[in-house]
């Protein structure tokens, strides 16, 4: 019997879970849920003969390494920033890993010693990051096969709700990590290469230099630049396009209003503000003492778009509702409103939304286009679209890991045919699957 261990079992996890337990009694695995919320665990594995419900705290030394130590297979759906106390542990105890979370520089660096080891500690393997790479690389792979050379691609991807759970003026409701949706854009300046020119945004413009992108059948979305795109050009065997860009998509004007609420300093998560205001009205009159109402903060904010005004005046930002003395920081109380104002109601369904752009130039010199789409639409507000395509492509994963498909060892991401080619035929087998057009 082999042993995977799950940690955490949130938002995104339903559907890795429902993978797993389906296929644990054929594979001989017992699965360990483990969250720092034991309802939570136990309703994710609803009583499965093949799985066990714990509660856990990852900051918690001794549970790790008795957990850890009793796992073939370490999954990390925790925050980002929580899973280098577990990767630390994996190496130590010579456990492979595998997350939907970025490479961090941290994990990074213990590339060498992961190989060492003899494991594989995967990263990026959710929807953006992991089916953005797999679906790309596919095509890229399928280009280069023909003699032909990318010169240029665009990729963008957006967590949305879907248009009759559209209900309010954000047109934004929670799917996966709400402060990962709040903190969003700060982890760096975003950067991308176009015509040759490297271009790159602070935080502080992120989403105002944004750009309109169609999407058939959905209309237009706001795109804002996602990250690091330069960062990708080695990864994906780019490293001399002249144009690449990764975005996120969200709906029209979101991006705009969302602006407003950075230049407020609403998304500050440095700032101090623990017990200082006990109510929104009383926060806003901290930050801004000059402005006394929305009205005034509207004008200074020079706000002259009726919709933009109707998304910031939704969040009654100066209303009288509590501020929990836990917040530590704007960020947090931001967090905290948007729980409430953006929450998934038990009848509504997501939607995930992702665009490739891909411009080709042939042998002879002359240039086509690929595009290549897909659109998942969640099931209910637990199999969500986010969970389904954040969890299954992990899911399918960590099987093709265990079942030892996978020769590749190190820090590593799903860029390689062992990956995407039994990854993306499982995912299209479930009605996730790439639609591609030619021009």
């Amino acid at each position: 019997m082999k042993n995977i261990l799950i940690i955490g079992a949130g938002r995104s996890a339903a559907s890795l879970i429902d993978y797993l337990l389906e296929h644990s009694t054929a594979e001989e695995w017992q699965l360990v849920v483990a969250d720092v919320s034991l309802a939570l665990a136990q309703e994710k594995t609803a009583g499965h003969p093949q799985a066990k419900a714990i509660a856990f705290d990852v900051h918690n030394a001794a549970e790790r390494e008795r957990e850890i130590g009793n796992a073939d297979l370490v999954v990390s759906m925790l925050p980002a920033a929580m899973h280098m106390e577990v990767a630390n542990d994996c190496l130590r105890l010579g456990k492979h890993l595998a997350t939907a979370s970025y490479v961090s520089a941290e994990m990074r660096a213990l590339d060498a010693q992961v190989r060492e080891r003899g494991l594989i500690f995967l990263n990026e393997c959710g929807v953006d990051p992991g089916i953005d790479h797999m679906s790309a690389m596919k095509i890229i792979d399928e280009v280069r096969s023909r003699g032909e050379e990318v010169i240029a691609f665009h990729s963008y991807c957006g967590g949305l709700i879907a248009p009759e759970s559209n209900t309010n003026p954000w047109g934004y409701k929670f799917t996966w990590s709400p402060r990962n949706v709040v903190l969003a854009g700060q982890g760096g300046d975003a950067k991308w290469i176009e015509d040759g020119k490297m271009k790159s945004l602070t935080y502080a413009n992120l989403f105002y230099e944004t750009q309109m992108i169609d999407f058939e059948g959905y209309g237009s979305f706001d795109a804002y630049a996602n990250r690091d795109s330069l960062s990708y050009r080695t990864v994906y065997g780019l490293d001399n396009i002249p144009t690449m860009m990764r975005g996120t998509l969200r709906m029209p004007g979101f991006c705009m209003a969302w602006d407003k609420l950075i230049s407020l300093g609403l998304t500050d998560a440095s700032k101090n503000i623990q017990g200082k205001y006990k109510t929104w009205s009383a926060l806003m009159q901290g930050l801004h003492p000059d402005l006394k109402d929305m009205t005034e903060l509207l004008d200074e904010l020079g706000v002259d778009d009726e919709a933009c005004a109707e998304k910031l005046l939704y969040l009654e930002l100066y209303s009288d509702r509590v501020i929990a003395d836990a917040v530590n920081t704007p960020a947090e109380a931001l967090q905290a409103l948007l729980e409430d104002k953006w929450k998934l109601g038990e009848h509504d369904l997501d939607l995930i939304v992702m665009k490739h752009e891909f411009l080709i130039r042939r042998k002879d010199g002359s240039e086509r286009k690929i595009h290549a789409s897909l659109v998942v639409k969640g099931q209910d507000r637990i199999h969500t679209a986010m969970a389904m395509t954040v969890g299954l492509p992990l899911a399918i994963a960590v099987r093709l890991i265990m079942n030892h498909k996978i020769p590749s060892r190190g820090v590593v991401v799903p860029v390689k045919p062992e990956f995407y080619e039994p990854v993306l035929a499982e995912l299209a087998q479930k009605g996730i699957v790439f639609h591609e057009s030619e021009n």
